[in-house]
C-alpha cells in the first residue's frame, strides 16, 4: 500500500476520494504539521512508498511550468548558531528522496517576494513550498521511499499568494492526470 499525500485539500480536488493501492493523507500546511501528520500516519500503518503530490513557487527563470520531481529538499527560514541561514542546528542542511529531480527549498511562509526569491536562489532552491523538507525528513526517520511530485503554480513574486488561490484547481487536475500516467490509475 502506498501513502498519498498532500499539504492541502485544494490540492488533490481533482482527485477521486479513493484511489486503489493508496491511503490518503491530507497534513494542512507548514513543516509541523507536515511533520506531526506524516509522523502519525507512519506509526499507524506500514507503507511500501509515500507520494507527496502539492503546489510549489518557481524561483528560478530556469525552471517551466508544469510538473517537476523533487531530488532534494533545504530549509530556507532557519539559521544555525554562527547565523548561517539554511543550516539547522540539529538537523541535516538538505534531504534528498532518491531520485532525480529539482532542489526545493522549504518555509514556513508564503513567498511572494523578489528579495525573498533571490535569498533562496543563493541557497540553491529553484522551488519554493512549505512542506517538503518535512515530508521528507520523516520518510527517512521511517525508512519508507518517497516521492516528492510539485506543480508550479506561481513565480514566487509579487502577487503569488492571488495567483495561488485562482490557479489550485488547474494545477490539482494536472497533478492528477500525472497520477493517473505514473500508477497506472
Amino acid at each position: 500500500m502506498k501513502l498519498l499525500v498532500a499539504a492541502l485539500a485544494s490540492e488533490l480536488q481533482a482527485f477521486p476520494a479513493e484511489l486503489p493501492g493508496f491511503d490518503r493523507l491530507v497534513t494542512g500546511p507548514g513543516k509541523m504539521m507536515a511533520t506531526y501528520g506524516l509522523t502519525r500516519a507512519l506509526d499507524a500503518a506500514p507503507y511500501d512508498e509515500i507520494v507527496v503530490v502539492g503546489t510549489a513557487g518557481a524561483v528560478s527563470d530556469a525552471v517551466a511550468s508544469g510538473i517537476h520531481d523533487v531530488s532534494a529538499a533545504i530549509q530556507h527560514d532557519v539559521q544555525d548558531l554562527e547565523g548561517v541561514i539554511g543550516q539547522h542546528v540539529s538537523l541535516p542542511a538538505r534531504v534528498e528522496t532518491g531520485r532525480a529531480g529539482l532542489t526545493i527549498a522549504t518555509g514556513d511562509i508564503f513567498v511572494d517576494d523578489a528579495d525573498a526569491v533571490a535569498r533562496i536562489s543563493a541557497l540553491g532552491g529553484v522551488l519554493v513550498d512549505m512542506e517538503t523538507y518535512a515530508f521528507v525528513w520523516v520518510a527517512h526517520r521511517f525508512g519508507v521511499p518517497i516521492r516528492v511530485v510539485r506543480v508550479v503554480s506561481d513565480r514566487a513574486q509579487d502577487g503569488a499568494t492571488q495567483v495561488w488561490d485562482d490557479v489550485v484547481a488547474a494545477c490539482s487536475a494536472q497533478l492528477w492526470e500525472f497520477m493517473q500516467r505514473e500508477y497506472a490509475l
